[in-house]
């Protein structure tokens, strides 16, 4: 056992230091490149070699050769299945507001420093690309469940997610989303009523969408659902601007055979006072030199104007009625009569803790987790960042996909804490509220730091123990001389230092408060 051991640490040490030198050869290579293209050339050059072989085959140009040429790009995308053209149709309505530009950090010192190209792509976004869409019923089959999920609150993945903290993100040096598949084809047609450059799946975990039934009658289906995508908003020569909204919620009502769509609607909830974040690329290559926002999206939302209607129908006597010569035809829908369904709040709780298992312990709002605090005799496990925790618009991410979800915290946070998080604009905003509420918004933001901090409060909240997120990844985080020796070690125990480390901040807030609490 000991030889087989070490067999496969040097293995691992050498395939390592293979790494590493081709490492640096490709290095060497883009200095080189750098050289003879510039930072610019380099750039546009390696956002097509989606492959990364350093070749541009024809079908990898053919995006930026059709911008050059001034042709508008047909549409790569595959069809699951041929729709028969008889189908019922559904009309889908656009509505959008654009991004209100003075709610961007960046916009408090005038964006200086910022190229006016970087945000050309924002700026001009200002209405849906196609703000009417004629769909087939039939292409909503999409978002029927599986076999096995057909009850109020089974849940399941239209699009799972690929991507988790061991396989880390997708590139951000990318103009055009790869030609969607099955399942994809719907949400791409979709969303691309917003923007023509919709990437169904996100470079962040978690990806996708979920589902979940939310009430069922004889014949039909109300699914609710959750999906997480994005936009790139530049083209070139400029460099990608990436546009993630914080989520993409809603709900469809259809028939059990897909023929008929009662009503449909998607939309980025406004409901908070930040719901989107924008990162994008300037100067040189990609990570060198990356800018990052978040600012408030008023509307973004489709909403099926009325029940999927036929085409083509039969009269009373067998005779055929095209309404698209005929005229429009009026229609006459039997309601509904759910037998079983659960509240929209409970699918969407379901849905959330399917994309964030953080959220397997009950997050409650600021003021709220401060008076259960008091009801409970229970100390406040608060989280104070800059972007929503539980949405794309997160600059939380690291922290909740690996300590906050693991198994010994979220069993520790539920039997000693009560857990909430905020915006640190709605507590600026609370500051104006009651003496009470101001109080606590008061206390928490003397005690934060960018870009994320952890609190252990009193439920009169004080704060007897904080640490800052990037420090807490800082020395948690492995280093190259322990990854070295961690190749060589025969230990066979293995402890995550992250989840230790946050297990024992949380067990010195508990210490730390009960001196308070025993006065």
């Amino acid at each position: 056992m000991f030889y087989i051991t070490f067999v496969l640490n040097l293995s691992l040490f050498l395939i390592s230091h293979e790494i590493t030198f081709l490492f640096k050869c490709w290095h060497r290579f883009c200095e080189m490149a750098l050289n003879s293209l510039g930072n610019e050339g380099f750039f546009l050059f390696s956002s097509l070699d989606i492959n990364n072989d350093l070749y541009i085959s024809p079908e990898e140009f053919k995006p930026i050769a059709e911008k050059l040429a001034g042709i508008v790009p047909v549409s790569n995308i595959e069809e699951e299945e041929v729709l028969d053209p008889s189908g019922e149709t559904l009309t889908i309505f656009a509505k959008f507001q654009p991004l209100l530009m003075e709610t961007m950090t960046k916009s408090k010192d005038g964006f200086l420093g910022i190229s006016h190209f970087a945000l050309s792509g924002l700026r001009n976004w200002t209405a849906p690309a196609s703000p009417l869409s004629v769909m087939f019923a039939q292409q909503f089959k999409a978002f029927l469940p599986p076999k096995n999920k057909l009850d109020p609150g089974d849940l399941w993945w239209v699009i799972p997610s690929e991507l988790n903290i061991f396989t880390g993100y997708l590139p951000n040096n990318r103009f055009y989303p790869p030609a969607p598949k099955g399942k994809e084809i719907i949400i791409h047609k979709l969303l691309s009523m917003f923007h023509p450059r919709p990437f169904v799946k996100t470079r962040f975990a978690p990806q996708g969408a979920v589902a979940c039934i939310q009430a069922v009658a004889d014949f039909y289906y109300k699914i609710a659902f959750r999906i997480h995508a994005e936009f790139q908003l530049n083209e070139p020569p400029d460099f990608p601007f990436w546009f993630s909204p914080a989520q993409f919620t809603g709900y469809v009502i259809l028939s059990k055979d897909s023929s008929h769509v009662r009503e449909f609607k998607l939309f980025v909830p406004n409901s908070r006072s930040l719901n989107v974040d924008m990162e994008w690329l300037y100067g040189t290559l990609e990570g060198s030199n990356m800018e990052v926002d978040i600012g408030y999206l008023p509307q973004m939302e489709l909403e099926s104007l009325g029940p999927s209607i036929p085409s083509v129908i039969h009269d009373e006597n067998g005779n055929v009625i095209d309404s698209r010569e005929e005229g429009p035809i009026q229609f006459i829908f039997e309601e509904i009569a759910w037998q079983r369904e659960i509240s929209w709040e409970e699918a969407a709780g379901k849905l959330e803790v399917a994309m964030y298992p953080f959220k397997k312990v009950s997050y409650l709002p600021f003021t709220q987790a401060f008076e259960r605090a008091k009801s409970e005799s229970k100390l406040v496990h608060s989280i104070l960042l800059w972007g929503a925790l539980d949405d794309q618009s997160c600059s939380g991410r690291t922290l909740r996909e690996t300590v906050l979800e693991s198994s010994p915290i979220l069993a520790f946070l539920n039997e000693n804490f009560i857990s909430t998080w905020s915006l640190v604009k709605e507590l600026e905003d609370l500051q104006v509220s009651n003496e009470v509420n101001s109080k606590l918004a008061k206390l928490h933001l003397e005690k934060y730091n960018f870009p994320v901090e952890i609190m252990i409060c009193l439920p009169n909240g004080t704060v007897v123990h904080h640490i800052n997120a990037n420090y807490f990844l800082d020395i948690t985080s492995v280093k190259p001389e322990e990854d070295e020796s961690r190749i060589f070690s025969f230990s066979t125990s293995f402890e995550d230092p992250s989840t230790a480390t946050y297990l024992q901040f949380l067990k010195e807030g508990l210490q730390k408060a009960k001196p308070f609490l025993q006065a």
